[in-house]
C-alpha cells in the first residue's frame, strides 16, 4: 500500500513512522526540513510538496494544526492533484463544521473520505497504539480501519461525516475536566498531610478510578509512563488540550448545549497557558493547584 501522509509534527511523525515499519511505503511531507530528515532516516520517503506525494498514492492521511490548515491543504494540494479512487483520512483534531465541509468538497471531487482523530498523544502515536475516532461513510470504514491499523490499538467508527471529530471534542472535554479534579484532589490530599502516592493507591481501586490516575497520574513515581515523570515534557501539551476545549466550547455555543465545567476547564487552561506553559503537558496543572509553578520554569507556550 502507498501511503501519502502530509504533516510530521509531534503526532504525525510517529504515526509516518509506523506506517513504514507496517511494510507501507510512505511518501511523506511537511513544512519543516527536519520533520523531513526525521521521517527519511525511519524509512519514509520525502516529497517536495504535499501536491506531489498525493499523486500516485492510495491512501492519503493528513494530520494538521487546525481547521483552516486542513481546509487549505486538502482545497489547495490534495482534492486537485490526489490520485483518482485515493482513499483520505484526515487525523487532525479541527471543528465539525470544517470536516463536513471538506468530506463534502471531496465526495464532490469524487473521492472517499474520513474525519479520524486520535486519542492517545505522542506515546501512542510513537507506539503506533492510538485510538482513532471515525466519521465516515459506513461503506468506507472498512478500508478506512485497514489503513489505519499499523498506527491503532483501536478504531472505531463514531458516526457519519463529523462524528469522528464530535466524539474527539467531547472525549478531551472529559479528559481536560476529570485532570483538573485529580490535581485539585491531589493538591488537597498533600495539604492534609496524605502522601500523593499513596493516594495513588487508593484512588485507583476506589470509586475516583479514571484514566488521569491510573495511566496518568500527574505526580511522579506510580505511572512510569506519564509526563510527570519527565518534569512534564512530551506527552500532550496544555496548548493542544486547551485548542481542543476551545473546539468543545464553540460546539456546544453552536448546538445550544450546556458545558459548564468544560467552560471552567478551558479557563483554567487559558490561564495556565497565559502563565508560560503551554509546552508542558497538560497535567503539568497539577503546580497551579499548588501554587509551586515556580518547580516548571518558565517557558514560551
Amino acid at each position: 500500500m502507498r501511503i501519502a501522509f502530509i504533516g510530521l509534527g509531534n503526532m504525525g511523525g510517529g504515526m509516518a513512522v509506523n506506517q513504514a515499519k507496517a511494510g507501507r511505503e510512505v511518501i511523506a511531507f511537511d513544512l519543516s526540513a527536519a520533520a523531513l530528515d526525521r521521517a527519511k532516516a525511519a524509512g519514509c520517503f520525502p516529497s517536495a510538496s504535499a501536491a506531489e506525494a498525493v499523486a500516485s498514492a492510495e491512501v492519503v492521511i493528513t494530520m494538521l494544526p487546525a481547521g483552516p490548515h486542513v481546509r487549505s491543504v486538502y482545497a489547495e494540494q490534495i482534492l486537485p492533484h490526489a490520485a483518482p479512487g485515493a482513499l483520505l483520512i484526515d487525523c487532525s483534531t479541527i471543528d465539525v463544521e470544517s470536516a463536513r465541509a471538506v468530506a463534502g468538497q471531496a465526495r464532490k471531487a469524487g473521492f472517499r473520505f474520513a474525519d479520524a482523530p486520535v486519542s492517545g498523544g505522542t506515546a501512542a502515536a510513537d507506539a503506533g497504539t492510538l485510538a482513532f475516532m471515525v466519521g465516515c461513510d459506513e461503506a468506507d470504514f472498512t478500508p478506512v480501519e485497514a489503513a489505519l491499523q499499523p498506527m491503532a490499538r483501536a478504531v472505531i467508527r463514531a458516526g457519519d461525516h463529523g462524528a469522528g471529530q464530535a466524539a474527539k471534542i467531547c472525549n478531551n472535554m472529559v479528559l481536560g475536566i476529570s485532570m483538573i479534579g485529580v490535581c485539585e484532589a491531589i493538591a488537597l490530599a498533600e495539604k492534609l498531610g496524605l502522601d500523593p502516592e499513596r493516594f495513588f493507591e487508593i484512588a485507583s481501586k476506589s470509586s475516583g478510578q479514571c484514566w488521569s490516575i491510573t495511566s496518568y497520574y500527574p505526580w511522579p513515581g506510580p505511572v512510569e509512563a506519564a509526563p510527570s515523570n519527565r518534569g512534564y515534557s512530551g506527552g500532550f501539551a496544555t496548548a493542544m488540550m486547551l485548542k481542543d476545549l476551545k473546539l468543545a466550547q464553540q460546539a456546544a455555543a453552536a448546538a445550544g448545549a450546556a458545558t459548564p465545567m468544560g467552560a471552567q476547564a478551558e479557563g483554567l487552561y487559558a490561564l495556565f497557558e497565559r502563565l508560560g506553559h503551554g509546552g508542558k503537558d497538560f497535567s503539568a496543572i497539577l503546580q497551579l493547584m499548588r501554587g509551586r509553578l515556580g518547580e516548571l520554569g518558565g517557558e514560551a507556550s
